[in-house]
């Protein structure tokens, strides 16, 4: 069995081969269950398998977290609120937690709105390069982050971004006509925004920790997963009571009301989902790491798993093969790679140099 150490680069490697294999899994299966490629018959709309899958997804995480104990308080940080102490930590854990709680329902509704999925997945994936490149100045700049960002992962953004854009150039006039629609803008900048303060309050957390103090992600994770789904479960609630007239909370309301005959295997497809999640904040906090790199890690991983679910639906069940941009993408993907092999080289030997981590043990 191949054993490393926290914060190593041989530990950074099973976490992303995780990440990409649960990926490519989930990319299989949403084709399987919706749009023009998919086997059931009728298909599922996207608000429906957002619906089952969701619901699959937070409850193999909860699973997870509470069997195995992840949950348990252990900062050494209280904060007093009457009669009642708690780990400081929640102050900003919880409302990570409904920024994701945000994030994942904005998601799909972006490809509901926007005319192009290609173009909505080029926002959402360029601007959390983005935003993890601005988070790392912000705290530079703060003193909450003592490591400079390496020119290689500067170069690395920009590839991925070039990467990312790619597809702009297929897309058509009208598929930016959501820059004069008011609900698609609203989505798209609540996303931009909670996707913000998640990734800052990640690494706000892990910057902070005192010299010595283990970087615990797993209870991070756990108790932002289980603020998640309770914003989750109680705007659900909120939605289902309410007589609103919106498409997407109608169609919301019906694939509750009326459930689609796969809706049972749409919540297994998510609990698959579900893994992802644990590997996406593992990388997304990777000891030692800036934002830039870990944003970078995590988003060309999901491009090159999402390019390979593409392949693997293709050659499985007839799904479309992937396009000129797809391969492009990938090639300039391979270039941010090789730049940010070069930064974990150097990064890796500044930690070792500081004892921040252990040699890697293969």
């Amino acid at each position: 069995m191949w054993k490393t150490t926290e914060g190593s680069t041989g530990r950074l490697v099973q976490l992303c081969s995780a990440y990409f294999f649960f990926y490519v899994i989930f990319g299989v299966a949403t084709k399987y269950f919706t749009g023009k490629t998919a086997l059931i018959v009728p298909p599922m709309t996207d608000m429906e398998f957002l619906t089952w899958s969701t619901l699959g997804g937070s409850l193999i995480c909860l699973g997870v977290v509470f069997v195995a104990g992840w949950y348990k308080p252990k900062s050494a940080h209280t904060k007093q609120w009457g009669s009642v102490r708690f780990p400081a930590e929640f102050l900003y854990i919880i409302p990570s937690g409904v920024c994701t709680a945000i994030v994942i329902p904005t998601t799909t509704l972006m490809y509901m709105l926007l005319k192009s999925v290609m173009v909505a997945m080029v926002i959402m994936r360029a601007s959390v390069i983005v935003i993890s490149r601005v988070v790392d100045e912000t705290q530079i700049r703060q003193g909450i982050l003592h490591k400079k960002v390496y020119w290689e992962e500067n170069v690395g953004v920009v590839f991925a971004v070039c990467a990312a854009g790619t597809q702009i150039f297929l897309a058509k006039s009208e598929d930016f006509d959501f820059v004069r629609n008011t609900a698609a803008m609203t989505v798209l900048c609540t996303y931009i925004l909670a996707y913000c303060f998640r990734i800052y309050i990640m690494n706000y957390y892990k910057n902070t920790r005192p010299k010595g103090a283990p970087l615990d992600n797993k209870w991070f994770f756990s108790i932002e997963q289980i603020a998640a789904s309770a914003a989750m479960a109680l705007a659900a609630i909120l939605l289902l009571s309410s007589g609103s007239e919106l498409r997407p909370i109608q169609l919301f309301q019906a694939a509750v009301a009326a459930p689609h005959a796969k809706w049972f295997p749409a919540v297994l497809a998510g609990a698959v989902y579900g893994m992802v999640a644990f590997f996406s904040v593992f990388i997304f906090m990777f000891k030692g790491r800036t934002a830039t790199f870990a944003g970078l890690v995590n988003r060309l991983t999901s491009l090159v798993a999402g390019t390979t679910a593409t392949l693997i639906s293709y050659f499985v069940y007839g799904g479309r093969f992937p396009s000129r941009a797809d391969w492009s993408s990938l090639a300039l993907i391979l270039v941010a790679v090789g730049f940010l092999t070069m930064a974990e080289r150097k990064r890796a030997a500044e930690l070792l140099a500081a004892h921040e981590i252990g040699t890697a043990k293969t």
